[in-house]
């Protein structure tokens, strides 16, 4: 008989979102007539730039012709593409890639639960706390994580918290790590590391050959000039750091499905006899065997956000996002209630009043305000007592949320 995979068993019932689906679905059953912002999930809300539009219609209707018909792509994605990422998010800033140190994949969320395909099943892992699930999840799902502890924490992984004691800045571990999770600017939290902080975590991966993973999926957000967009702006970071990138959020592509990873060359890692072997070569046999390649049609369109008109289309609706979350973060603390974030990431990370949990906060923002947020607790044990909410709604949105928001506290 076939058997199972059992450490799928070891995961709680269901995801995180599907909960919360399920009880925004209930109050909708309740309650007909009244209307829901949706301020949880981080799905954008405006529509693809022009510029990719118009290179999507293009590229489909090379597909109508046999000359300019394209079938199976290269797994690694297409030349163009890697060009015009390695030219305009990379070169920029002073980082040198090869083209072959890049990977298109269909989004940051595949690679970062796929990653761990090329690494043994018995690393030690890290993580900040609170943190993205899927981080945690895909390591569950291969018997990395351990059991779930009754604290909420796995016994195998090695938690770092982010509170508002320390600032959000979790601290260098006292002893060594195989692999470290870090995602900046932050999903949940919407906070960031300058480059003295990043700067930290490379020199601790050298110093204990520790591998990081790296997920810069919010870099487009950031605004200020000391927070770095990428960890290979870091001297060293090439030798220990793997970095996944999308164009979910930067470019609306959460629909579409289009992002990249980047495994540097000389990114190493050992066999139990200490051999040493480039992760690079491995993730290509990975991905030559698992994926086939993301569409011409995708990579065309995605390319066109590094054309002039792509760029400014995408600046007008990251500025967009970024206003919400402006709205949203000045017209909650202007009613007393803490909030942190949304500076440099369209994520505002909510302190519940008085000592409220994530999940009693929600249900009463759900059901008293009509306004669905995202239980802090459900990114992990350092979450509770927050609630997260996304600058992805419409302004229209935001601003009654806020409105709704102050009458329903006040």
């Amino acid at each position: 008989m076939a058997l199972v995979n059992e450490h799928f068993l070891k995961l709680p019932g269901s995801y995180l979102f599907s909960d919360i689906a399920k009880k925004v679905n209930t109050f909708k059953i309740t309650h007909p007539k009244s209307h829901l912002i949706r301020l949880g999930i981080g799905d954008v809300t405006r529509p693809l730039p022009q510029a990719c539009i118009e290179a999507m219609h293009k590229a489909v209707d090379e597909m109508a012709q046999a000359s300019t018909f394209h079938g199976y792509g290269p797994e690694q994605g297409y030349d163009f593409l890697i060009d015009a990422i390695i030219k305009h998010d990379f070169a920029p800033r002073g980082i040198s890639l090869s083209p072959n140190e890049v990977f298109i994949s269909d989004g940051a969320k595949s690679d970062t639960g796929n990653i761990g395909d090329i690494l043994r099943h018995d690393n030690s892992i890290g993580v900040t706390d609170p943190i993205y699930p899927v981080y945690i999840d895909s390591n569950v799902m291969c018997g990395r994580a351990g059991v779930l502890e009754e604290d909420g924490k796995w016994s195998n992984v090695t938690y770092m918290p982010c509170t508002m004691e320390n600032n959000f800045i979790p601290e260098i571990p006292d002893k060594r790590i195989d692999i470290i999770y870090l995602c900046y600017p932050n999903n949940p939290t919407g906070t960031t590391l300058t480059k003295a902080e990043l700067k930290k975590w490379v020199d601790y991966a050298l110093a204990n050959d520790t591998l990081i993973m790296f997920d810069a999926a919010y870099e487009a957000f950031i605004q200020e000039e000391n927070v770095p967009h990428s960890i290979y702006e870091i001297k060293g970071a090439k030798k220990c750091a793997i970095e996944f990138r999308s164009f979910s959020k930067t470019a609306g592509f959460t629909g579409v499905r289009c992002g990249y990873t980047i495994v540097p060359k000389e990114l190493t890692a050992a066999t139990l006899t200490g051999e040493r072997i480039p992760l690079n070569k491995l993730w290509n046999r990975r991905q030559c065997t698992k994926f086939n390649g993301t569409s011409y049609i995708t990579q065309r369109g995605a390319e066109a956000i590094y054309t002039p008109e792509g760029k400014q289309q995408i600046k007008a609706n990251i500025d967009y996002y970024m206003q919400n979350a402006r709205t949203m973060k000045q017209g909650l603390e202007a009613v007393g209630l803490r909030t942190y974030g949304g500076i440099n990431a369209p994520y505002i990370w909510l302190k519940a009043p008085d000592g409220m949990g994530s999940w009693k906060f929600f249900e009463q923002m759900l059901y008293e305000a009509n306004v669905v947020g995202t239980p802090g607790v459900g990114f992990g044990p350092s979450g509770e007592g927050y609630i997260r909410l996304t600058a992805f709604g419409t302004h229209e949105d935001c601003v009654e949320a806020m409105q709704r928001i102050r009458k329903w506290l006040a």
